[in-house]
Protein backbone atom coordinates (compact mmCIF):
# COMPACT_ATOMS: atom_id res chain seq x y z
CA UNK A 1 0.00 0.00 0.00
CA UNK A 2 2.68 2.50 0.81
CA UNK A 3 4.14 1.65 -2.84
CA UNK A 4 0.89 2.55 -4.30
CA UNK A 5 0.38 5.90 -1.59
CA UNK A 6 4.10 7.07 -3.27
CA UNK A 7 3.04 6.17 -6.88
CA UNK A 8 -0.18 8.26 -6.52
CA UNK A 9 1.78 11.08 -4.71
CA UNK A 10 4.16 11.49 -7.66
CA UNK A 11 1.50 11.36 -10.44
CA UNK A 12 -0.15 14.06 -8.57
CA UNK A 13 3.07 16.55 -8.13
CA UNK A 14 3.86 15.62 -11.75
CA UNK A 15 -0.28 16.69 -12.85
CA UNK A 16 -0.26 19.67 -10.59
CA UNK A 17 3.54 21.05 -12.00
CA UNK A 18 1.96 20.55 -15.44
CA UNK A 19 -0.95 22.52 -14.85
CA UNK A 20 1.39 25.12 -13.65
CA UNK A 21 3.33 25.40 -16.58
CA UNK A 22 3.69 28.34 -18.36
CA UNK A 23 2.29 28.43 -21.68
CA UNK A 24 4.31 27.95 -24.96
CA UNK A 25 6.08 30.61 -26.30
CA UNK A 26 4.40 32.00 -30.21
CA UNK A 27 6.05 34.01 -32.63
CA UNK A 28 3.04 35.47 -34.77
CA UNK A 29 3.99 36.77 -37.97
CA UNK A 30 1.83 39.27 -40.12
CA UNK A 31 2.69 40.63 -43.30
CA UNK A 32 0.43 44.12 -43.99
CA UNK A 33 0.04 45.42 -47.75
CA UNK A 34 -3.12 48.08 -48.28
CA UNK A 35 -5.32 46.85 -45.49
CA UNK A 36 -6.32 49.76 -44.02
CA UNK A 37 -10.23 48.97 -44.48
CA UNK A 38 -10.62 45.69 -42.49
CA UNK A 39 -6.91 45.90 -40.66
CA UNK A 40 -8.81 47.63 -37.30
CA UNK A 41 -11.25 44.71 -37.80
CA UNK A 42 -8.21 42.27 -38.18
CA UNK A 43 -6.53 43.91 -35.16
CA UNK A 44 -9.12 44.09 -32.60
CA UNK A 45 -10.01 40.18 -33.04
CA UNK A 46 -6.56 39.28 -32.58
CA UNK A 47 -6.72 41.34 -29.19
CA UNK A 48 -9.02 39.31 -28.35
CA UNK A 49 -7.26 36.01 -28.76
CA UNK A 50 -7.42 34.15 -25.03
CA UNK A 51 -3.61 33.53 -24.69
CA UNK A 52 -1.10 35.01 -22.54
CA UNK A 53 0.33 38.71 -24.41
CA UNK A 54 3.50 38.07 -22.37
CA UNK A 55 3.84 34.32 -24.20
CA UNK A 56 3.97 36.09 -27.96
CA UNK A 57 6.32 37.53 -30.04
CA UNK A 58 5.33 39.99 -32.87
CA UNK A 59 7.16 40.07 -36.21
CA UNK A 60 5.36 42.49 -38.10
CA UNK A 61 5.95 43.80 -41.67
CA UNK A 62 4.50 46.41 -44.02
CA UNK A 63 4.96 48.07 -47.51
CA UNK A 64 4.43 48.65 -51.01
CA UNK A 65 0.93 50.32 -49.37
CA UNK A 66 -0.77 53.12 -51.07
CA UNK A 67 -3.61 53.30 -48.05
CA UNK A 68 -3.19 54.40 -44.17
CA UNK A 69 -2.34 50.52 -43.41
CA UNK A 70 0.49 51.82 -41.19
CA UNK A 71 -1.16 54.79 -39.58
CA UNK A 72 -4.14 52.27 -38.56
CA UNK A 73 -1.03 49.44 -37.37
CA UNK A 74 0.84 52.09 -35.71
CA UNK A 75 -2.14 53.52 -33.91
CA UNK A 76 -3.27 49.94 -32.54
CA UNK A 77 0.72 49.56 -31.32
CA UNK A 78 0.57 52.85 -30.02
CA UNK A 79 -2.43 51.34 -27.47
CA UNK A 80 -1.08 47.46 -26.95
CA UNK A 81 2.77 47.50 -28.00
CA UNK A 82 4.03 46.78 -24.06
CA UNK A 83 1.24 44.15 -23.54
CA UNK A 84 3.06 41.67 -25.90
CA UNK A 85 6.79 39.86 -25.14
CA UNK A 86 8.02 41.44 -28.00
CA UNK A 87 8.02 43.37 -31.38
CA UNK A 88 10.17 43.00 -34.29
CA UNK A 89 8.55 46.06 -36.53
CA UNK A 90 10.08 47.00 -39.87
CA UNK A 91 7.25 49.90 -41.56
CA UNK A 92 8.28 51.18 -44.99
CA UNK A 93 6.02 53.99 -46.18
CA UNK A 94 7.98 54.81 -48.60
CA UNK A 95 7.83 51.72 -51.26
CA UNK A 96 5.49 51.75 -54.30
CA UNK A 97 4.82 48.33 -55.11
CA UNK A 98 6.58 46.30 -58.23
CA UNK A 99 7.29 47.00 -61.79
CA UNK A 100 5.69 43.66 -63.09
CA UNK A 101 2.42 43.94 -60.66
CA UNK A 102 -0.85 44.86 -63.00
CA UNK A 103 -2.47 46.23 -59.81
CA UNK A 104 -2.68 45.97 -55.73
CA UNK A 105 -4.60 42.41 -56.17
CA UNK A 106 -2.01 41.35 -59.37
CA UNK A 107 0.66 38.61 -57.54
CA UNK A 108 3.26 38.91 -60.16
CA UNK A 109 6.50 36.81 -60.02
CA UNK A 110 8.22 39.82 -58.08
CA UNK A 111 5.60 40.19 -55.44
CA UNK A 112 5.67 36.39 -55.10
CA UNK A 113 9.18 36.18 -54.08
CA UNK A 114 9.10 39.37 -52.06
CA UNK A 115 6.74 37.45 -49.83
CA UNK A 116 8.80 34.49 -50.13
CA UNK A 117 12.12 36.28 -48.42
CA UNK A 118 9.39 37.56 -45.83
CA UNK A 119 7.98 34.17 -44.90
CA UNK A 120 11.38 32.59 -44.64
CA UNK A 121 12.91 35.16 -42.82
CA UNK A 122 9.95 34.67 -40.71
CA UNK A 123 10.48 31.19 -39.28
CA UNK A 124 14.22 31.81 -38.91
CA UNK A 125 13.06 34.28 -36.74
CA UNK A 126 11.12 32.40 -34.55
CA UNK A 127 13.99 29.72 -34.49
CA UNK A 128 16.74 32.24 -33.69
CA UNK A 129 14.48 33.08 -30.88
CA UNK A 130 13.65 30.13 -29.70
CA UNK A 131 9.98 30.55 -29.84
CA UNK A 132 8.22 26.89 -29.20
CA UNK A 133 5.36 27.86 -32.05
CA UNK A 134 5.43 30.14 -34.90
CA UNK A 135 1.77 31.53 -36.20
CA UNK A 136 1.81 32.47 -39.84
CA UNK A 137 -1.42 34.77 -39.83
CA UNK A 138 -2.65 37.02 -42.77
CA UNK A 139 -3.58 40.40 -42.07
CA UNK A 140 -7.31 39.59 -43.50
CA UNK A 141 -8.04 36.52 -41.23
CA UNK A 142 -10.85 37.28 -38.65
CA UNK A 143 -10.32 34.92 -35.81
CA UNK A 144 -13.40 34.88 -33.88
CA UNK A 145 -13.01 31.84 -31.75
CA UNK A 146 -10.34 33.60 -29.06
CA UNK A 147 -9.46 29.94 -27.67
CA UNK A 148 -7.96 29.43 -31.53
CA UNK A 149 -4.27 29.08 -30.32
CA UNK A 150 -5.02 26.95 -27.10
CA UNK A 151 -7.30 24.69 -29.53
CA UNK A 152 -4.44 24.48 -32.28
CA UNK A 153 -1.76 23.78 -29.69
CA UNK A 154 -3.66 20.71 -28.23
CA UNK A 155 -4.13 19.30 -31.69
CA UNK A 156 0.02 17.85 -31.33
CA UNK A 157 0.77 18.26 -35.16
CA UNK A 158 3.64 19.83 -36.88
CA UNK A 159 1.68 22.14 -38.63
CA UNK A 160 -2.06 22.79 -38.16
CA UNK A 161 -4.43 25.37 -39.76
CA UNK A 162 -7.97 26.06 -38.35
CA UNK A 163 -10.69 25.93 -40.88
CA UNK A 164 -11.53 29.50 -42.11
CA UNK A 165 -15.14 30.04 -43.81
CA UNK A 166 -16.04 32.81 -46.65
CA UNK A 167 -18.67 33.64 -49.02
CA UNK A 168 -18.86 30.96 -51.17
CA UNK A 169 -16.41 27.71 -51.38
CA UNK A 170 -13.46 29.72 -50.39
CA UNK A 171 -11.28 28.58 -47.78
CA UNK A 172 -7.77 28.12 -46.24
CA UNK A 173 -7.15 24.56 -47.66
CA UNK A 174 -6.79 22.34 -50.47
CA UNK A 175 -8.07 18.92 -50.54
CA UNK A 176 -6.24 17.93 -53.79
CA UNK A 177 -3.49 19.40 -56.24
CA UNK A 178 -2.97 18.58 -59.40
CA UNK A 179 0.20 17.40 -61.14
CA UNK A 180 1.91 20.48 -61.90
CA UNK A 181 0.56 21.99 -57.95
CA UNK A 182 -1.97 23.93 -58.41
CA UNK A 183 -5.70 23.65 -56.75
CA UNK A 184 -7.76 20.60 -57.63
CA UNK A 185 -11.36 20.08 -56.62
CA UNK A 186 -11.87 16.52 -55.04
CA UNK A 187 -14.89 14.86 -53.07
CA UNK A 188 -12.78 15.39 -49.80
CA UNK A 189 -13.57 19.21 -50.16
CA UNK A 190 -16.89 20.08 -49.31
CA UNK A 191 -17.51 17.50 -46.58
CA UNK A 192 -14.50 19.59 -44.69
CA UNK A 193 -15.54 22.92 -45.72
CA UNK A 194 -19.34 21.89 -44.56
CA UNK A 195 -18.19 20.27 -41.47
CA UNK A 196 -19.99 17.11 -42.20
CA UNK A 197 -17.01 15.61 -40.97
CA UNK A 198 -15.79 17.16 -37.80
CA UNK A 199 -11.86 17.06 -36.78
CA UNK A 200 -8.48 17.51 -38.17
CA UNK A 201 -7.53 16.22 -40.89
CA UNK A 202 -4.55 15.56 -43.15
CA UNK A 203 -4.39 17.94 -46.70
CA UNK A 204 -2.28 19.05 -49.08
CA UNK A 205 -2.43 22.63 -48.92
CA UNK A 206 -2.90 25.23 -45.92
CA UNK A 207 -2.21 28.67 -46.34
CA UNK A 208 -3.49 31.93 -43.94
CA UNK A 209 -3.20 31.20 -40.33
CA UNK A 210 -1.00 28.02 -40.23
CA UNK A 211 0.32 27.38 -36.63
CA UNK A 212 3.92 25.45 -36.78
CA UNK A 213 5.50 23.06 -33.19
CA UNK A 214 8.79 24.48 -33.45
CA UNK A 215 9.96 21.96 -31.13
CA UNK A 216 9.43 19.05 -33.31
CA UNK A 217 12.50 17.68 -35.10
CA UNK A 218 10.85 17.62 -38.55
CA UNK A 219 9.85 21.51 -38.05
CA UNK A 220 13.55 21.88 -39.19
CA UNK A 221 12.87 20.63 -42.32
CA UNK A 222 10.05 23.06 -43.64
CA UNK A 223 11.24 26.51 -45.73
CA UNK A 224 9.49 29.03 -48.24
CA UNK A 225 12.43 29.20 -50.41
CA UNK A 226 12.24 26.99 -53.55
CA UNK A 227 16.30 26.63 -54.27
CA UNK A 228 16.60 25.12 -50.63
CA UNK A 229 14.05 22.61 -51.85
CA UNK A 230 16.02 19.40 -54.12
CA UNK A 231 14.49 19.72 -57.81
CA UNK A 232 12.00 21.55 -57.21
CA UNK A 233 10.15 22.75 -60.33
CA UNK A 234 6.82 24.45 -59.12
CA UNK A 235 5.66 27.90 -59.53
CA UNK A 236 6.54 30.54 -57.78
CA UNK A 237 4.32 30.65 -55.08
CA UNK A 238 5.15 30.72 -50.96
CA UNK A 239 2.52 28.49 -49.99
CA UNK A 240 2.87 25.69 -52.64
CA UNK A 241 6.63 25.87 -52.00
CA UNK A 242 6.16 25.54 -48.45
CA UNK A 243 3.20 22.73 -49.51
CA UNK A 244 5.95 20.63 -51.22
CA UNK A 245 8.39 21.48 -49.05
CA UNK A 246 6.31 19.57 -46.65
CA UNK A 247 5.48 16.87 -48.34
CA UNK A 248 9.12 15.84 -49.08
CA UNK A 249 10.21 15.86 -45.58
CA UNK A 250 7.40 13.89 -44.52
CA UNK A 251 5.71 16.44 -42.14
CA UNK A 252 1.70 16.71 -43.01
CA UNK A 253 -0.60 19.14 -43.25
CA UNK A 254 -3.79 19.65 -41.23
CA UNK A 255 -7.04 21.74 -41.15
CA UNK A 256 -9.13 21.20 -38.25
CA UNK A 257 -12.62 21.94 -38.58
CA UNK A 258 -14.33 20.43 -34.95
CA UNK A 259 -14.60 23.85 -33.66
CA UNK A 260 -16.06 27.57 -35.67
CA UNK A 261 -12.54 29.04 -35.87
CA UNK A 262 -13.03 32.15 -38.23
CA UNK A 263 -13.67 33.51 -41.63
CA UNK A 264 -11.21 34.47 -44.71
CA UNK A 265 -12.94 36.99 -47.17
CA UNK A 266 -12.50 35.51 -51.24
CA UNK A 267 -9.47 37.33 -52.40
CA UNK A 268 -10.14 40.40 -55.25
CA UNK A 269 -9.34 39.79 -58.92
CA UNK A 270 -6.71 41.82 -60.36
CA UNK A 271 -9.01 43.66 -62.00
CA UNK A 272 -11.33 44.77 -58.69
CA UNK A 273 -10.91 47.62 -56.08
CA UNK A 274 -10.42 47.46 -52.48
CA UNK A 275 -14.30 48.30 -52.05
CA UNK A 276 -15.39 44.51 -53.16
CA UNK A 277 -12.97 43.18 -50.61
CA UNK A 278 -15.50 45.12 -47.84
CA UNK A 279 -18.42 44.15 -48.94
CA UNK A 280 -17.95 40.25 -47.55
CA UNK A 281 -17.34 41.62 -44.40
CA UNK A 282 -20.55 43.95 -43.56
CA UNK A 283 -21.68 41.53 -40.54
CA UNK A 284 -18.52 40.46 -38.89
CA UNK A 285 -17.32 43.67 -39.20
CA UNK A 286 -20.69 44.75 -37.03
CA UNK A 287 -20.36 42.38 -34.84
CA UNK A 288 -16.98 43.27 -33.54
CA UNK A 289 -18.23 46.94 -33.00
CA UNK A 290 -20.19 45.30 -30.96
CA UNK A 291 -17.62 43.37 -28.66
CA UNK A 292 -15.05 46.05 -28.95
CA UNK A 293 -15.09 49.50 -26.99
CA UNK A 294 -11.73 50.49 -27.34
CA UNK A 295 -11.13 54.47 -28.07
CA UNK A 296 -8.01 53.19 -30.07
CA UNK A 297 -10.82 51.40 -32.63
CA UNK A 298 -13.18 54.74 -32.26
CA UNK A 299 -10.20 56.96 -33.06
CA UNK A 300 -9.18 54.61 -36.24
CA UNK A 301 -12.95 54.32 -37.61
CA UNK A 302 -12.88 57.88 -37.62
CA UNK A 303 -9.79 58.48 -39.34
CA UNK A 304 -8.76 55.71 -41.83
CA UNK A 305 -12.52 54.06 -42.92
CA UNK A 306 -14.61 55.58 -45.38
CA UNK A 307 -17.97 54.78 -45.85
CA UNK A 308 -19.67 54.22 -49.11
CA UNK A 309 -22.34 57.17 -50.40
CA UNK A 310 -26.01 56.03 -49.81
CA UNK A 311 -28.50 55.15 -52.15
CA UNK A 312 -32.09 53.25 -51.98
CA UNK A 313 -30.63 50.64 -54.04
CA UNK A 314 -33.22 51.11 -56.77
CA UNK A 315 -36.31 51.16 -54.69
CA UNK A 316 -38.46 53.83 -53.87
CA UNK A 317 -37.70 53.70 -50.33
CA UNK A 318 -36.08 50.94 -47.85
CA UNK A 319 -38.26 50.99 -44.67
CA UNK A 320 -36.43 49.36 -41.15
CA UNK A 321 -39.08 48.54 -38.60
CA UNK A 322 -37.77 48.24 -35.12
CA UNK A 323 -39.13 48.49 -31.57
CA UNK A 324 -38.10 52.00 -29.47
CA UNK A 325 -37.38 49.99 -26.94
CA UNK A 326 -34.82 47.83 -28.63
CA UNK A 327 -32.24 50.34 -29.32
CA UNK A 328 -29.14 48.29 -29.49
CA UNK A 329 -30.63 46.49 -32.22
CA UNK A 330 -31.36 50.21 -33.99
CA UNK A 331 -28.06 51.04 -33.50
CA UNK A 332 -26.39 47.94 -35.06
CA UNK A 333 -28.74 48.14 -37.80
CA UNK A 334 -28.05 51.73 -38.36
CA UNK A 335 -24.20 50.82 -38.33
CA UNK A 336 -24.70 47.85 -40.82
CA UNK A 337 -26.94 50.47 -43.42
CA UNK A 338 -23.28 52.80 -43.28
CA UNK A 339 -21.57 50.04 -44.00
CA UNK A 340 -23.19 48.85 -46.76
CA UNK A 341 -24.51 52.55 -47.68
CA UNK A 342 -27.35 52.33 -47.83
CA UNK A 343 -30.35 55.25 -46.97
CA UNK A 344 -33.08 53.53 -44.66
CA UNK A 345 -36.16 55.08 -43.10
CA UNK A 346 -36.65 54.18 -39.56
CA UNK A 347 -40.05 53.07 -38.61
CA UNK A 348 -41.47 52.62 -35.41
CA UNK A 349 -43.10 49.04 -34.99
CA UNK A 350 -45.99 49.01 -33.21
CA UNK A 351 -45.69 47.49 -29.75
CA UNK A 352 -47.17 44.54 -28.70
CA UNK A 353 -46.52 45.26 -24.73
CA UNK A 354 -48.48 48.87 -25.24
CA UNK A 355 -51.37 47.10 -27.07
CA UNK A 356 -55.21 46.68 -25.44
CA UNK A 357 -58.80 45.81 -25.85
CA UNK A 358 -59.18 49.63 -27.11
CA UNK A 359 -56.76 50.20 -29.30
CA UNK A 360 -57.67 46.74 -30.91
CA UNK A 361 -60.85 48.24 -31.37
CA UNK A 362 -59.65 51.10 -32.85
CA UNK A 363 -58.34 49.65 -35.51
CA UNK A 364 -61.37 47.62 -36.04
CA UNK A 365 -59.41 44.40 -35.85
CA UNK A 366 -61.43 40.69 -35.95
CA UNK A 367 -59.40 37.51 -35.10
CA UNK A 368 -59.75 34.80 -37.90
CA UNK A 369 -62.02 33.02 -35.36
CA UNK A 370 -60.46 28.87 -36.64
CA UNK A 371 -56.71 30.27 -36.15
CA UNK A 372 -54.51 28.35 -33.51
CA UNK A 373 -50.74 28.67 -33.36
CA UNK A 374 -49.83 25.27 -35.54
CA UNK A 375 -47.56 24.34 -32.66
CA UNK A 376 -48.75 25.98 -29.63
CA UNK A 377 -52.59 26.14 -30.22
CA UNK A 378 -53.04 29.17 -28.65
CA UNK A 379 -54.33 32.33 -30.41
CA UNK A 380 -52.49 35.28 -31.49
CA UNK A 381 -50.46 37.15 -29.24
CA UNK A 382 -50.34 41.07 -28.89
CA UNK A 383 -46.77 41.18 -30.23
CA UNK A 384 -47.72 39.17 -33.54
CA UNK A 385 -50.59 41.69 -33.81
CA UNK A 386 -47.81 44.38 -33.39
CA UNK A 387 -45.63 42.64 -35.91
CA UNK A 388 -48.56 42.75 -38.31
CA UNK A 389 -49.39 46.34 -38.00
CA UNK A 390 -46.21 47.38 -38.15
CA UNK A 391 -46.10 45.78 -41.90
CA UNK A 392 -49.42 47.18 -42.37
CA UNK A 393 -48.46 50.44 -42.10
CA UNK A 394 -45.63 50.24 -44.57
CA UNK A 395 -48.16 48.80 -47.08
CA UNK A 396 -50.21 51.34 -46.94
CA UNK A 397 -47.33 54.06 -46.57
CA UNK A 398 -46.50 52.41 -50.61
CA UNK A 399 -49.92 53.31 -51.43
CA UNK A 400 -50.38 56.12 -50.62
CA UNK A 401 -47.50 57.79 -51.49
CA UNK A 402 -47.58 55.62 -55.31
CA UNK A 403 -43.95 53.84 -54.53
CA UNK A 404 -43.22 51.30 -57.69
CA UNK A 405 -41.17 49.23 -55.46
CA UNK A 406 -39.74 49.10 -51.54
CA UNK A 407 -37.73 47.07 -49.31
CA UNK A 408 -38.88 46.58 -45.71
CA UNK A 409 -36.65 44.98 -43.28
CA UNK A 410 -36.91 43.91 -39.59
CA UNK A 411 -34.38 44.91 -36.97
CA UNK A 412 -32.73 41.64 -36.52
CA UNK A 413 -30.93 40.43 -39.90
CA UNK A 414 -27.99 39.51 -40.81
CA UNK A 415 -26.13 40.70 -44.12
CA UNK A 416 -25.07 38.07 -46.89
CA UNK A 417 -21.55 39.31 -48.67
CA UNK A 418 -22.21 40.99 -51.66
CA UNK A 419 -25.76 42.37 -50.53
CA UNK A 420 -25.75 45.32 -52.29
CA UNK A 421 -24.82 43.31 -56.17
CA UNK A 422 -26.90 40.58 -55.50
CA UNK A 423 -29.81 42.93 -54.67
CA UNK A 424 -29.06 45.18 -57.91
CA UNK A 425 -28.08 41.80 -60.01
CA UNK A 426 -31.92 40.45 -58.79
CA UNK A 427 -33.69 43.39 -59.45
CA UNK A 428 -31.97 44.75 -62.94
CA UNK A 429 -30.33 41.42 -64.31
CA UNK A 430 -33.18 39.25 -63.63
CA UNK A 431 -36.66 41.00 -63.01
CA UNK A 432 -36.18 43.59 -65.40
CA UNK A 433 -34.10 42.13 -67.99
CA UNK A 434 -36.15 39.02 -68.19
CA UNK A 435 -39.56 41.10 -67.36
CA UNK A 436 -40.27 38.63 -64.30
CA UNK A 437 -44.08 39.72 -62.98
CA UNK A 438 -43.91 40.09 -59.22
CA UNK A 439 -45.39 41.20 -56.37
CA UNK A 440 -43.46 40.45 -53.17
CA UNK A 441 -39.43 38.87 -53.43
CA UNK A 442 -38.87 37.08 -49.88
CA UNK A 443 -34.74 38.36 -48.92
CA UNK A 444 -35.11 35.89 -46.52
CA UNK A 445 -37.54 33.79 -45.05
CA UNK A 446 -37.91 30.12 -43.16
CA UNK A 447 -38.88 27.33 -45.83
CA UNK A 448 -41.67 25.12 -44.19
CA UNK A 449 -42.05 22.41 -46.47
CA UNK A 450 -39.85 20.72 -49.05
CA UNK A 451 -42.39 21.13 -51.86
CA UNK A 452 -41.01 22.24 -55.20
CA UNK A 453 -39.93 25.80 -55.36
CA UNK A 454 -39.11 25.87 -59.38
CA UNK A 455 -36.67 28.27 -60.68
CA UNK A 456 -38.54 31.04 -62.31
CA UNK A 457 -37.76 30.95 -66.02
CA UNK A 458 -34.12 32.05 -67.30
CA UNK A 459 -33.12 33.33 -63.26
CA UNK A 460 -30.40 32.16 -61.60
CA UNK A 461 -31.46 33.96 -58.24
CA UNK A 462 -34.85 33.63 -58.25
CA UNK A 463 -37.90 30.23 -57.39
CA UNK A 464 -41.30 30.88 -57.11
CA UNK A 465 -41.69 30.37 -53.25
CA UNK A 466 -43.43 28.19 -51.17
CA UNK A 467 -44.79 27.93 -47.82
CA UNK A 468 -42.53 29.99 -45.49
CA UNK A 469 -42.50 31.85 -42.78
CA UNK A 470 -40.52 34.80 -41.23
CA UNK A 471 -40.53 38.45 -42.53
CA UNK A 472 -37.39 39.96 -41.68
CA UNK A 473 -36.49 41.06 -45.07
CA UNK A 474 -38.41 41.63 -48.55
CA UNK A 475 -39.18 43.83 -51.93
CA UNK A 476 -42.54 44.48 -52.37
CA UNK A 477 -44.51 46.11 -55.64
CA UNK A 478 -46.94 48.81 -55.30
CA UNK A 479 -49.48 45.68 -56.67
CA UNK A 480 -48.30 43.69 -54.31
CA UNK A 481 -49.36 46.23 -51.37
CA UNK A 482 -52.68 46.98 -52.93
CA UNK A 483 -53.46 43.26 -52.59
CA UNK A 484 -52.03 43.25 -49.39
CA UNK A 485 -54.64 45.72 -48.31
CA UNK A 486 -57.40 44.89 -50.78
CA UNK A 487 -57.74 41.19 -49.04
CA UNK A 488 -58.73 43.51 -46.02
CA UNK A 489 -56.66 41.52 -43.52
CA UNK A 490 -57.85 43.29 -39.97
CA UNK A 491 -61.34 41.68 -40.52
CA UNK A 492 -59.32 38.17 -40.05
CA UNK A 493 -56.32 38.78 -38.52
CA UNK A 494 -53.57 36.25 -38.66
CA UNK A 495 -49.60 36.37 -38.02
CA UNK A 496 -48.16 38.20 -41.00
CA UNK A 497 -45.72 35.28 -41.90
CA UNK A 498 -49.35 32.82 -42.21
CA UNK A 499 -50.90 35.80 -44.56
CA UNK A 500 -48.24 36.00 -46.95
CA UNK A 501 -48.08 32.25 -48.03
CA UNK A 502 -52.36 32.33 -47.74
CA UNK A 503 -52.50 35.29 -50.49
CA UNK A 504 -49.49 33.13 -52.74
CA UNK A 505 -51.96 30.45 -52.34
CA UNK A 506 -49.05 28.18 -50.72
CA UNK A 507 -50.52 28.03 -47.31
CA UNK A 508 -51.28 24.07 -46.02
CA UNK A 509 -54.96 25.14 -44.35
CA UNK A 510 -57.66 25.30 -46.46
CA UNK A 511 -60.08 26.27 -43.95
CA UNK A 512 -57.34 29.56 -43.36
CA UNK A 513 -56.99 30.40 -47.10
CA UNK A 514 -61.25 30.01 -47.64
CA UNK A 515 -61.36 33.29 -45.60
CA UNK A 516 -59.22 34.90 -48.52
CA UNK A 517 -61.20 34.62 -52.28
CA UNK A 518 -58.36 36.13 -54.21
CA UNK A 519 -54.83 34.60 -53.78
CA UNK A 520 -53.13 35.85 -56.79
CA UNK A 521 -49.83 37.52 -54.79
CA UNK A 522 -46.84 36.78 -57.07
CA UNK A 523 -44.34 35.27 -54.48
CA UNK A 524 -40.54 34.69 -55.59
CA UNK A 525 -37.72 34.15 -53.42
CA UNK A 526 -33.81 34.76 -53.78
CA UNK A 527 -32.07 31.58 -53.92
CA UNK A 528 -29.68 31.79 -52.18
CA UNK A 529 -31.14 34.11 -49.37
CA UNK A 530 -29.38 37.24 -49.25
CA UNK A 531 -30.69 37.95 -45.31
CA UNK A 532 -30.62 35.85 -42.17
CA UNK A 533 -31.62 36.50 -38.61
CA UNK A 534 -29.10 37.15 -36.47
CA UNK A 535 -30.19 34.54 -33.64
CA UNK A 536 -32.28 31.54 -33.91
CA UNK A 537 -34.58 29.90 -31.56
CA UNK A 538 -33.08 28.76 -28.67
CA UNK A 539 -29.25 30.51 -29.02
CA UNK A 540 -27.51 32.75 -26.82
CA UNK A 541 -28.46 36.31 -26.96
CA UNK A 542 -31.95 35.37 -28.50
CA UNK A 543 -35.08 37.76 -27.94
CA UNK A 544 -38.69 37.11 -29.54
CA UNK A 545 -40.75 40.63 -28.72
CA UNK A 546 -43.89 38.16 -30.09
CA UNK A 547 -43.55 35.13 -28.43
CA UNK A 548 -42.64 36.72 -25.21
CA UNK A 549 -45.79 38.87 -24.95
CA UNK A 550 -49.52 38.44 -23.82
CA UNK A 551 -51.65 36.35 -25.55
CA UNK A 552 -55.72 37.18 -26.71
CA UNK A 553 -58.85 34.85 -26.54
CA UNK A 554 -60.44 34.65 -29.67
CA UNK A 555 -63.57 34.12 -28.14
CA UNK A 556 -64.17 36.28 -25.13
CA UNK A 557 -61.23 38.93 -26.23
CA UNK A 558 -59.55 38.40 -22.94
CA UNK A 559 -55.80 38.58 -22.45
CA UNK A 560 -53.58 36.46 -20.71
CA UNK A 561 -50.22 35.60 -19.46
CA UNK A 562 -48.92 32.34 -20.75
Amino acid sequence: MKFYSVLFTLILSVTCDVNNLKKPTIAVTILIRNKAHTLPYFLSQFSRLNYPKNRISLWIRSDNNIDNSIDVLNTWLKKHNKEYHSIDLILDDKSEGFSDEKGIADWSNNRFSHVIKYREEALNYARRIWADYIFMLDADVFLTNVDTLNMLILKNHTVVSPLLKSDGMYSNFWAGMTNDYYYERTHKYKPILNREIQGCHEVPMIHSAVLIDLRKLDSDYLTYKPEKLSSYDGPTDDIITFALGANSSGVTLHVCNDEIYGFLPVPIEAHETLEVDVQQLINLKIDILGQQKALWLEDVMKKYVNYPDKDTLGMDKIFMINLERRPERRDRMINCFQELGIEVEITNAVDGKKLNESLLDNWNIKMMPEYADPYHKRPMKMGEIGCFLSHYIIWNKVIENNYEKVMVLEDDVRFEPYFRNKVNWIMKDEIERLKIPWDIIYLGRKRMQEQDEPFVDGSKYLVHAGYSYWTLGYILSKSGAEKLINAKPLDKLIPVDEYFPILFDRHPRTNWKNHFSNRNLIALSASPLLVYPTHYTGESGYISDTEESIIINNNQNIKYEL
